[in-house]
């Protein structure tokens, strides 16, 4: 799997882990379920688990949201913008998720190209450093995230334990 690219997830991890505060997985459009959102992908160093930060078109949301927050909490790092395929786009920190492999169903390819969709070096040094710390922070007890990832992380290394035992 390569890592600092786009991925979607599968439903099976939001019904295992339903209950824990996480974005809904589909989207429905005219009564179309579409493979909402999608998610850049990074992972920590000697770590098999994988961090999934949702991006969303709804720019103009999370902007107020943003712009609320920032006037509360200078260092806020819920929400970040940059550009994905030309697009300006909300990066949503605040709704990350840990997964692992099991559970990524396929990687975001620009149709256009047929290659994987990617960012800027310096925006995904951006995204990683900002969901890092919100990661510590949250270990920390400051809850930026909004999802219970510590109780998710903790049963995905169980089941790659289990995985490693079989």
């Amino acid at each position: 799997m390569e890592v600092e690219t786009f991925y979607f997830i599968k439903d099976e991890y939001f019904t295992k882990f339903n209950g824990n505060k996480l974005m809904g997985n589909k989207e429905t459009i005219n009564g179309i379920p579409h493979d909402r959102p999608c998610y850049y992908s990074f992972k920590e160093k000697n770590s098999e688990i994988i961090w999934m930060i949702p991006i969303s078109s709804q720019i103009e949301k999370y902007q107020d949201i943003f712009n609320e927050r920032i006037l509360k909490y200078p260092d806020y790092d819920g929400i970040r913008f940059g550009y994905v395929l030309g697009e300006r786009r909300a990066f949503l920190i605040q709704n990350m998720c840990p997964v692992i492999e099991k559970y990524i169903e396929c990687q975001y390819i620009d149709n256009a190209t047929s290659m994987p969709v990617i960012l800027t070096d310096t925006l995904k040094r951006n995204l990683n450093a900002r969901a890092r710390k919100a990661v510590r922070l949250y270990r920390c007890g400051k809850k930026i995230v909004f999802a219970n990832i510590l109780d998710i992380e903790f049963e995905l290394l169980k089941e790659l334990e289990n995985q490693k035992n079989t």
